[in-house]
């Protein structure tokens, strides 16, 4: 579901050029895959599947320059053999879930802290121009000042939260003691087709649409005023594509990428209710869970000056458009 035109965005910049995205068959850096193939580039996708669909990249291996490789970024020589002559490093490889962290911290270090470290060895041995990092806003914690911007002190309160903090300290290390560069992307709540539902730590956009699609009511953790900032996963694609291509080093900077509007959790939950024409599925509430954020909103000040980042689609739009391909796709039932 191509919301955007990639090749009218970045006509033949990035044709011929050999990039690797990891995590690639998973939500975020499947939609990146597919739009870098179509912008004619050599694409290695290095992912494990743990987390992911391999099917994601139909759409993608349909102009053969594709080449998918399952493994972990905790193993050093496959990392090492997926980036050889790459020119660019999109790293979305990482568990996710804020929950799940809690849960299994060890894993979560291992894979997200360590994995990025293999990764930007690699990537400096082999000469690689840029790398683009995967961070979040969770990395803000519950600063009570909105937007959040770039300047703030972190405060990351779960181990997720931590490790990509820790990734984001390493790309700026990197950028400043070696002939690489480096730019950590703050992802700001992405959501769109292919995000998955059947995860206990799912999205909050999947999980409504998988339950209100079911005639079911959606759960709410919390009291439901928490809000966010409910970013489009093709202003994420763009981001990442922006960065790429910036004539100017970044330095290892961090740049806020959302949309800069905030949605409650019990407004989605009625916008939702509303698109599907089942007004009658009002929200179930649980306890809130521990290590989540009360408020998200994106600064996008630094982002827009620095590699002339503006989202492209606005949530109303990627709503409609997420909502269709579920309704469509129901991907929890395959």
């Amino acid at each position: 579901m191509a919301m955007v035109d990639w090749q009218k965005q970045y006509g033949d910049r990035f044709r011929g050029c050999r990039a690797l995205v990891t995590g690639g068959a998973g939500f975020i850096g499947s939609h990146l895959t597919e739009a870098l193939v179509h912008l004619g580039a050599d694409v290695v996708v290095l992912d494990d599947l743990s987390g992911s669909d391999e099917n994601n990249l139909d759409d993608a291996r349909a102009a053969n320059t594709l080449e998918f490789v399952k493994g972990s970024i905790i193993d050093v020589p496959t990392v090492a053999s997926c980036i050889e002559g790459c020119r660019f490093v999109f790293h979305l490889g990482a568990l996710p879930s804020v929950p799940r962290s809690v849960e299994q911290p060890g894993l979560f270090q291992l894979v997200n802290v360590t994995g990025t470290h293999n990764l930007l060895e690699a990537s400096r041995q082999a000469s690689v121009q840029r790398v683009m990092f995967a961070a979040s806003s969770s990395a803000y914690g519950d600063v009570p000042t909105l937007p959040k911007i770039e300047s703030m002190e972190p405060q990351p309160k779960s181990p997720y939260a931590a490790n990509k903090l820790a990734g984001e300290h390493m790309m700026r290390a990197y950028a400043s003691s070696y002939e690489i560069d480096t730019v950590s992307l703050r992802y700001f709540n992405i959501f769109g087709p292919r995000q998955n539902t059947n995860s206990t730590y799912a999205g909050v956009i999947a999980a409504f649409a998988k339950a209100m699609i079911n005639d079911q009511q959606p759960l709410i953790y919390g009291d439901g005023e928490q809000s966010r900032d409910f970013t489009y996963v093709a202003n994420a694609v763009h981001a990442n594509l922006l960065a790429a291509q910036s004539e100017k080093p970044i330095h290892g900077s961090v740049l806020n990428i959302g949309c800069g509007v905030r949605v409650t959790i019990n407004n989605l939950a009625r916008q939702m209710a509303e698109a599907l024409d089942k007004p009658h599925l009002t929200p179930r509430y649980q306890p809130a869970r521990t290590g989540d954020v009360l408020h998200s909103l994106a600064g996008l000040d630094r982002s827009g000056q620095t590699i002339n980042y503006a989202p492209i689609v606005d949530f109303p739009a990627g709503l409609q458009a997420t909502l269709k391909w579920y309704e469509t796709a129901r991907p929890w039932t395959k």
